[in-house]
């Protein structure tokens, strides 16, 4: 990135340089650019490198070398050498001197076994004055020992064509220096006599010339040291075959590339052998090849060996007897090369660069960084970026020269450099310059990061055209660095990379088309402390060391940030959820205990005294293989024919298989028999048919899964006995010979005979029954069966029943008969024989008995394993017949899940396929031929937890109400929280495409469903983004969610801006001025308009004397029509009037009379109106009656008959129970009416409180409300006329509380209810944004069949399902005489009613 914007910089250099100027000649653009106004050339790179560099050599004693170097320069270089890193002194050296061209000679190699003054490592260093240093690759000078003989030549004898070897191994650095003589001659040596590299002679096919005495000398500079003598005899070929052997194996060798390789490989033995090599298992072919040769016989050389040759090389030794093999190893290492070498670089003071840097080799090279011949050393503004590349930041005109990158491994060294100049800034052109940004802010500050913003000059208010430049520093360093902004016009830019609770200084500088203009005053923050954690601890590497250990081996942390106490190393099992961990005080550890042949993951963190750093990133390991574990699963044995059965199973557990399963080994006997026979079936096939059975014969058979290192446990043995005869199974079988049925009470027995054609294979019968169709339920039973008994059928039931005999083809042609269960009063015995056919055997009653101890133990999130016991089986628990289990799970979360099933041969079975954290019951029975038991005894196991895998949703944000600078965030947790949600993180930033660890974060509590956060900036768009955790880590994050803050604090402003990412939960409020005072209703215009107080004063009158003439017509028809109320009405009324009971009024249709009229007490929720500047004295001298004294009084044994009717209540109601409307919302009576099936089609504003009243019901003769009723709005069935509509969940839609039900008018399409305030409660706040419905009213027809009265609430949290829940009541009639009682009480209404209109 630094790179990206220095190239800007120089392309915006080069066009304010040849802005206005004619395109240069090319000879111009080879000397450099031209300055347009002093016409002098920009100094251009200068050519500095070096010729030739000075390479290792290998010397003895007494011997001169010469080092060579030369550098090339325009000005000729001055030339001095390093040994070992310091400077040599060559003008008082007699021994070491410079030679003209640069190279070094030092005369008369010294060395000795305590005075080594001449090896060691050499450097050229060529300077430049006013220019730089730069330094040659470093060469090492190796001087040879002193002459020693580890082994010499002994006596031997070879068979006349065979091979031999005669050893004179010496140090490796003397290897070049030993020669041979044969009969103290010299040897002349070719490709049958060859020397080793370890000095030893190898001769090849042997003959008669080769005889003699043999020795080596050492001649390393002086007198030659000679070995021993030794005799080599040629023997005749013997008269017997000699087996082969080695009389020297190749071993595994390390080289470096360009070097030459010898495999030595010398075979003995008569017949004489011949030798081939292969590479990798495939024939390496030698002759004819240019690098490929056969030596001495039989020993392998390469030539210039190349990355290619690595491989395993195999001498393989044969004559006609026989063969040997001997197998090696070569590894090549590679010195380093240079895939990019730096580049030479322009720039300007304060910038940032990169000079790059990739190497190559084998080992991986090191690098460093050299400046005009001096280390770099890393600090704060020279960093190692991207492993090899330097960074410096902020230059300064010190920084100018050569730069070089020096890479290193154990086989070698290389360097290449590039020159850095920084150039002076271009005059700026004639014309006016910007003036200083203004207002520059920091709007984010973190630990490492920092967010600046700022207003554009004066000088040029609109900033379309200006870049800018942000010049920032520690405070107290003149080291100063830049950042531009990305694009022209952008006034904020993000600051990355800083040093936490570190003070930096900060200035910005508007540029135009002219230049640079003026430099704003500087600005001081300080970044967020941090403690001082260590960082990652490098090259950390894990090997598996056996099956189930891993070893684990790292480096110390390069930025500790204090002395580290100890390392915490976790591991996991890929694929698991929970993590372990390990201390460990040094710097390896081995993991013993671990699964075999399963991957690990692992990673460390380092501790110190602030606590745990940086972990690093997980390494993946797998375990090495073995044996299985555990036999397979679920063996199943089906009888093909008479000579054949095929078995099933399923592979063995997971985490059992300890290594890639290869095949499966099955063993099968006869009952009768001991021994037993195998039979292999390769890789995954998991079924084997096994043929060439006996006829009628009972067999075991077991299975056990194999691998690459052996045969794992097998299965306990499983029978299946072949059929007598070959039967047919190339069609259906044929339809039963016979079908009874013997009906009983809840039960029928059904018996039958197999089909007359007995040819045809039968593997089982399907049994259909139900009542008029055999189509509804379906049962199959053992071929060997004969009667089943149907159970848990209905008495005096006529079913229909069907059987069909099925094979493999499919299911044969339907046998029905049809039987009539027997009625309750049948007590009939019970007849146990059914029919006595000759196929049908006596039946055995007893069941079998149920698994026991079922267990369910918990493997992972997904997976629970089943054990049970079996008490009808022996004490060891094997399994020796056919029988089966079958195990059922299900979990309750939905209520209506179904059973899920399985079949299972063991007693064990693995439930996959599961939900975290979710708990399940599991039960099991067992099922032998056609006995089966009940279910077992319940078990329980919930999985264990996942990490979230959905993200919060439901993310809104808003601001705080007179707070512009805070925020409350609001969530709902995840949908797939897969276990408890311990916390979320809240994520903000200004810039959405910000990397995530750039974004400022808040910890929240997991049972916190809401946030705050403080001091942000006014007018600034910000994002929000939610994650949650649970035990198991974190889970994704939620969808960014902008929002910006308002633009000003302001007492007259209330910024509540609903988050853009909350569209349809909430609305944002109109901005009004603070004489605006709000209209008596709370209401508004359905053009959003206020309307007047006066207005709103005639409307409700009108409202309220239509309300009063509908009341009065509907009690003159209730009460003639309660006059024509039949006795039989009466009877059923009077039934009703027991104290506290309860009656549900039935009847048809045509019984319906219009009822009698019912007045309770109605709750009206009323809230304070918000919060204005002046109050309003309207809202607060309320014309509701503020306690029970203002409200006109009815007879006391009235009074009190209705309180003793309130069996809803929490308790009477007494003058206690009405409160005050000032400052908080108030009670008052309740009016309850029968509402028609349509409600009205309203939208009412939500009004959150604390203080909800009770429900209450008063009908003396209804049914117990239901609990929900109080907290649920009522819609009736208008939710099924609304379901396309879409509400924000903000509002619910209760029925109107004062709704006519006498007269059919239609209140004004305006009118509108909002009893978030204190007054009259006649009109209703209509949405602008729905249309307006007509309001329906109940009428006389309809009130027959009304529903019962209910309380209007607006929940505080209002949910989706719970506003549009109907109330299930009875409905209710009323007497005569309760009408009276109920008339005296409208009279105290109407009174209220007229307090409220004279108001």
């Amino acid at each position: 990135m630094a790179a990206g914007r220095a190239r800007r910089l120089l392309g915006s250099l080069w066009l304010a340089l040849l802005l206005g100027q004619p395109q240069p000649s090319a000879a111009a653009a080879r000397s450099g650019p031209r300055n347009p106004l002093t016409g002098s050339v920009v100094r251009t790179f200068t050519p500095f490198y070096f010729l030739v560099e000075p390479m290792d050599i290998l010397s003895v004693r007494g011997a001169s070398v010469i080092m060579n170097c030369s550098a090339y320069c325009e000005t000729p270089p001055k030339i001095e050498w390093k040994k070992d890193g310091t400077l040599l002194n060559l003008v008082s050296d007699d021994r070491r001197q410079l030679l003209p061209d640069g190279s070094l000679l030092i005369n008369s190699v010294v060395h000795s076994k305590h005075n080594k003054p001449d090896e060691g490592y050499y450097q050229c260093v060529a300077t430049v004055e006013s220019l730089g240093t730069i330094v040659s690759r470093t060469a090492k000078l190796t001087v040879a020992g002193l002459p020693r003989f580890t082994s010499q030549p002994e006596l031997s004898s070879v068979y006349k064509g065979n091979s031999a070897i005669l050893n004179c191994e010496v140090n490796v650095d003397l290897a070049p220096f030993v020669r041979w003589e044969q009969e103290r001659q010299p040897l002349v040596l070719d490709e049958r006599v060859f020397k080793l590299p370890s000095g030893a002679l190898l001769v090849g096919n042997a003959t008669e010339a080769d005889g003699g005495f043999y020795r080596c000398a050492i001649e390393s500079g002086g007198t030659p040291k000679y070995s021993e003598e030794a005799e080599l005899k040629i023997l005749p070929d013997p008269e017997e075959p000699q087996s082969l052997v080695f009389v020297r194996q190749p071993s595994s060798l390390t080289k470096v590339t360009g070097q030459n390789v010898v495999f030595p490989c010398v075979a003995g033995g008569f017949p004489t052998p011949y030798v081939r090599w292969t590479k990798n298992g495939e024939e390496l072919i030698t002759e004819d090849s240019e690098r490929f040769a056969l030596r001495a016989g039989g020993s392998l050389l390469i030539t210039d060996v190349t990355e290619e040759d690595v491989g395993t090389y195999t001498c393989i030794a044969e004559n006609e007897n026989e063969t040997i093999e001997a197998q090696t190893e070569l590894a090549v290492q590679v010195p380093p090369e240079f895939l990019k070498r730096p580049a030479n670089i322009y720039a300007h003071e304060s910038m940032d660069i990169v000079f790059e840097c990739e190497v190559t080799g084998k080992p991986t090279p090191t690098v460093k960084w050299v400046k005009n011949g001096d280390v770099v050393i890393p600090s704060d503004y020279f960093k190692i970026v991207k492993e090899h590349n330097l960074q410096v930041l902020g230059l300064v005109k010190s920084d100018e020269g050569f730069y070089q990158c020096i890479a290193e491994n154990d086989v070698g060294n290389a360097q290449a450099g590039a020159q850095l100049i920084i150039l002076d800034l271009a005059p700026a052109t004639t014309g006016p310059l910007p003036t200083a940004p203004r207002d520059v802010v920091a709007t984010l500050v973190s630990t490492r990061f920092i967010r600046l913003t700022w207003r554009t000059p004066v000088s040029d208010p609109q900033g379309d055209n200006l870049t800018y430049s942000i010049f920032y520093t520690k405070e107290g360093i003149n080291r100063e660095r830049v950042e531009n902004t990305s694009r022209p016009g952008e006034t904020q830019v993000m600051i990355q990379n800083l040093m936490p609770e570190t003070v930096y200084v900060f200035r910005v500088v508007a540029q135009n088309k002219h230049g640079h203009g003026e430099s704003s005053a500087p600005l001081k923050v300080a970044t967020q402390p941090e403690v001082q954690l260590p960082g990652p601890a490098p090259n950390i590497r894990a090997y598996a060391g056996s099956p189930t250990s891993v070893t684990v081996t790292w480096e110390t942390p390069l930025s500790g940030n204090g002395e580290i106490q100890n390392y915490k190393l976790y591991y996991m099992e890929k694929g698991q959820d929970s993590e372990q961990d390990v201390d460990v005080a040094g710097l390896s550890y081995t993991i013993t205990g671990l699964k075999k042949y399963t991957e690990y993951s692992f990673r460390v963190v380092a501790y110190n005294k602030h606590g745990p750093g940086v972990s690093t990133q997980d390494v993946v390991v797998r375990t090495l293989s073995d044996v299985p574990s555990a036999a397979p699963q679920n063996l199943t044995l089906e009888v093909r024919n008479s000579k054949s059965i095929m078995l099933h199973w399923q592979p063995p557990p997971a985490g059992t298989h300890s290594g890639q399963i290869t095949g499966y080994k099955i063993r099968y006997r006869k009952v009768s028999r001991k021994s037993d026979v195998s039979e292999s079936v390769g890789g995954t096939q998991l079924f084997q048919l096994i043929e060439g059975l006996e006829r009628g014969t009972e067999y075991n058979f077991r299975i056990a899964a194999m691998t690459v290192n052996g045969t794992g446990p097998a299965t306990d043995w499983v029978s299946a006995e072949t059929f007598e005869s070959d039967l047919d199974e190339s069609r259906v079988p044929e339809v039963p010979s016979s079908l009874h049925v013997r009906p009983l009470v809840t039960s029928i027995v059904v018996s039958w005979t197999p089909p007359e054609n007995q040819n045809i294979v039968v593997r089982g019968y399907a049994i259909g029954y139900g009542i008029g169709s055999p189509h509804a339920q379906t049962i199959k039973v053992d071929y060997k069966q004969r009667y089943y008994t149907i159970e848990n059928l209905d008495p005096s039931s006529h079913y229909v029943i069907t059987l069909k005999a099925f094979n493999n083809v499919g299911e044969g042609i339907p046998l029905y008969e049809s039987a009539v269960t027997r009625p309750h009063s049948d007590t009939s015995e019970v007849d146990l024989f059914v029919i006595n056919a000759p196929y049908t055997p006596v039946p055995d009653p007893s069941p079998m008995m149920p698994p026991v101890g079922v267990q369910a133990s918990i493997l992972s999130h997904d997976t629970i394993r089943i054990t049970w016991a079996d008490n009808s089986l022996p004490k060891n628990q094997k399994i020796t017949d056919a029988r089966y289990y079958t195990v059922r799970w299900k979990t309750n979360i939905p209520a209506n899940t179904k059973y899920k099933t399985a079949n299972a041969t063991t007693l064990s079975y693995l439930v996959t396929g599961l939900k975290p954290n979710t708990l399940y019951e599991f039960s099991v029975m067992v099922t032998k031929g056609r006995r089966s038991s009940t279910w077992s005894m319940t078990a329980h196991g919930t999985t264990f937890e996942l990490v979230p895998t959905s993200p919060p949703k439901d993310v809104t944000v808003v601001s705080k109400e007179g707070k512009p600078r805070t925020i409350i965030v609001n969530w709902q947790p995840p949908s797939e929280a897969n276990g408890k949600i311990t916390g979320y993180i809240i994520y903000y930033s200004t810039d959405v495409n910000a990397e995530i660890h750039d974004w400022v974060i808040e910890p929240v509590v997991g049972n916190r469903l809401t946030h705050q956060i403080q001091e942000l900036t006014l007018d600034t768009p910000y994002y929000f983004k939610i994650q949650a955790r649970n035990s198991k880590g974190m889970g994704p994050m939620s969808e960014a969610v902008q929002f910006r803050t308002p633009k000003a604090e302001s007492s007259d402003k209330m910024p509540n801006d609903q988050a853009s990412g909350s569209a349809g939960k909430g609305s944002r409020p109109v901005d009004v001025g603070p004489d605006y005072k709000p209209p008596l209703s709370g209401s508004n215009s359905p053009h959003g308009s206020p309307t007047s107080p006066l207005d709103s004063n005639m409307l409700l009158v009108i409202i309220v004397s239509v309300g009063v003439i509908t009341i009065v017509i509907v009690v003159i028809v209730a009460v003639f029509c309660t006059r024509r109320t039949t006795s039989h009405q009466k009877k059923k009324r009077a039934a009703c009037k027991s104290v506290n009971g309860s009656h549900k009024y039935k009847g048809n249709s045509k019984d319906v009379k219009p009822p009698d009229l019912w007045i309770h007490h109605e709750r009206l929720e009323l809230k304070p109106i918000d919060k204005s500047p002046d109050p309003n004295p309207i809202m607060t001298d309320t014309p509701i009656p503020r306690n029970s004294q203002d409200i006109t009084p009815v007879d006391n044994s009235m009074d009190s008959n209705i309180h003793q009717r309130r069996n809803s209540y929490r308790g009477h109601e007494s003058e206690d129970s009405m409160s005050t409307l000032a400052g908080r919302r108030g009670m008052r009576p309740k009016m309850m009416m029968p509402f028609d099936s349509q409600p009205p089609q309203q939208s009412v504003r939500n009004t959150p409180s604390s203080d909800t009243m009770p429900a209450s019901s008063s009908q003396p003769c209804a049914d117990h409300q239901d609990p929900d009723s109080s907290s649920g709005a009522y819609l009736g069935s208008a939710q099924e006329e609304d379901a396309a509509q879409s509400l924000p969940t903000a509002h619910v839609r209760p029925s109107h509380p004062l709704k006519s039900f006498a007269v059919p008018a239609v209140p004004a399409a305006g009118s509108a209810y909002d009893p978030a305030l204190p007054s009259t409660p006649l009109l209703t706040q209509q949405a602008p944004s729905h249309p307006v419905h007509s309001v329906k009213t109940a009428s006389i027809g309809t009130l027959g069949r009304t529903r019962p009265p209910m309380p209007v609430v607006v929940p505080s949290a209002p949910d989706v399902q719970e506003t549009t829940r109907m109330l299930e009541d009875s409905e209710s009639s009323y007497e005569p005489d309760e009408l009276t009682k109920e008339m005296a009480h409208l009279e105290g209404l109407m009174k209220d009613l007229n307090a409220i209109t004279t108001a």
